[in-house]
């Protein structure tokens, strides 16, 4: 017995020896790091009362403070930031879906502002901004240098007020100026419409309003088609999409998944992680899907193109996506500001991160540039002089089919080329559409209701 005590003790005091000899530099290097924090700190608060005191012109001290905290958060990654209380107040409209401004979604890139996304039906859209393109100078100020925010304020003004921005885009030799009426943006999240015997709806940002509107105008589609059997298929077109809110994200994705991971998040602590799963119910009931996806999807538009790809309920179609993999959460401060601090990065159900990589389509379809109208003249006098067996003088009718068969085979045919003419608007779409007309010929019971 004794010996079994003794072991013990001179376990613990072993115990004791190791612990001190350990923990001893641990704590000294742990109050090292805390006085060179704070000597840094010092530092800080000298330069503060300097420019106070020796700059050559008067600068207000919460500018200062704003400054200062503002450029912490910005040397983190290009998607934290201060949030003042105007800047808090209007993100707060935003995810509401009414805010003022051109209609941009925007990034940085090489200390350049560059353009994640248009929004539909904005001033910016309307003026030709597109995905991609480099925003140097406003109203004639250069930009370059200067943080996100600084740059975004510049672009901010009263509606109505005109704004100049100087652009680079990729095939332009030069830059150019582009004149844009700034203007309240009034967001409909989801624009739904049906082309033929496809639904196509346009998402166009991630905000309240994005699952409810979804929803709202899928159901409207299928009945003024005349049920779920007269539809052919759904195009989810998130092109030009720049995210929002991950909680819409999480809805959209469910709204045709019945079951299994949308997206997973992963901060810096493991136990911060969290899953978010499909519940069952598809508002598609089984029907294809085809999501647009561009350069200009990130975010949100990335969560859904990848939970619905993974799963293999959607072929994804278009352009690699933007790669935008973070999440960032805003967090209120004392004086109604706020913080936007990217606190995680989230993983499609495959397990992979998007973050700078992108989504990559199924089918890679790029969007033409617009032909010059001498050739589409020149193809329309072409397609003019075709000529069919029905044009020749005397031909035989066909005796095989009944009036009834003839007409259905002219609204085919009338179908066939209202999707030809939607190819000269806008060709991803037309394909996205074509993909699901093929899908449902291989199937006897919907080409029957078609």
């Amino acid at each position: 017995m004794k010996r079994f005590v003794m072991a013990g003790l001179a376990g613990t005091v072993a115990g004791i020896i190791a612990t001190t000899q350990i923990a001893g530099p641990l704590l000294a290097q742990e109050a090292e790091n805390k006085a060179g924090v704070y000597e840094q700190l010092d530092l800080f608060g000298d330069i503060f009362e300097r420019i106070r005191a020796q700059y050559v012109e008067e600068v207000a001290p919460e500018e200062l403070i704003e400054a200062a905290i503002d450029g912490m958060l910005t040397s983190l990654d290009p998607h934290s930031s201060y949030l003042s209380p105007d800047d808090a107040e209007q993100m707060r409209v935003q995810t509401r879906g009414e805010f003022g401004g051109l209609g941009i979604e925007v990034t940085q890139e090489d200390g350049f502002v560059k353009v994640v996304s248009p929004i539909d039906g904005t001033p910016a859209d309307e003026a030709g901004i597109e995905a991609g393109d480099f925003i140097t100078h406003v109203d004639g100020e250069s930009i370059l240098g200067l943080t996100l925010d600084k740059a975004v304020d510049l672009m901010r003004g009263p509606v109505g007020s005109e704004i100049v921005i100087t652009v680079v885009r990729e095939g332009e030799p030069d830059p150019f100026d582009v004149t844009i009426i700034r203007d309240t943006i009034k967001l409909t999240a989801v624009r739904a419409r049906t082309e033929g015997a496809s639904v196509v709806l346009r998402v166009t940002t991630f905000n309240d309003q994005t699952f409810p509107n979804l929803k709202e105008g899928l159901e409207k589609q299928i009945a003024e088609a005349g049920g779920i059997d007269k539809v052919n298929g759904f195009v989810l077109d998130l092109r030009n999409n720049p995210g929002g809110l991950l909680t819409q994200a999480i809805k959209v994705s469910d709204a045709f998944l019945n079951e299994g991971e949308i997206v997973s998040t992963r901060g810096r602590n493991p136990e911060d992680g969290e899953r978010f799963n499909a519940t069952p119910g598809d508002l598609a009931q089984g029907k294809p899907i085809v999501v647009l996806i561009n350069g200009g999807s990130a975010s949100a538009s990335e969560i859904v193109a990848g939970a619905l790809k993974d799963h293999h309920r959607a072929i994804v179609v278009g352009t690699k996506s933007f790669g935008k993999g973070s999440v960032q959460t805003v967090m209120p401060l004392r004086g109604d500001g706020a913080m936007r601090l990217t606190t995680s990065r989230y993983y499609t159900p495959s397990g992979r991160s998007i973050q700078a990589l992108g989504v990559s389509p199924d089918i890679i379809v790029e969007q033409p540039r617009v032909r010059p109208e001498a050739e589409e003249e020149e193809e329309e006098e072409s397609n003019a002089r075709t000529r069919s067996e029905a044009d020749l003088r005397g031909s035989l009718n066909n005796d095989s089919l009944t009036e009834d068969e003839i007409r259905q085979i002219e609204e085919d045919r009338t179908k066939a080329e209202e999707t030809a003419e939607l190819r000269n608007e806008d060709y991803q779409l037309a394909y996205a559409i074509d993909i699901l007309k093929g899908l449902s010929a291989f199937n006897p019971t919907e080409r029957a209701s078609q």
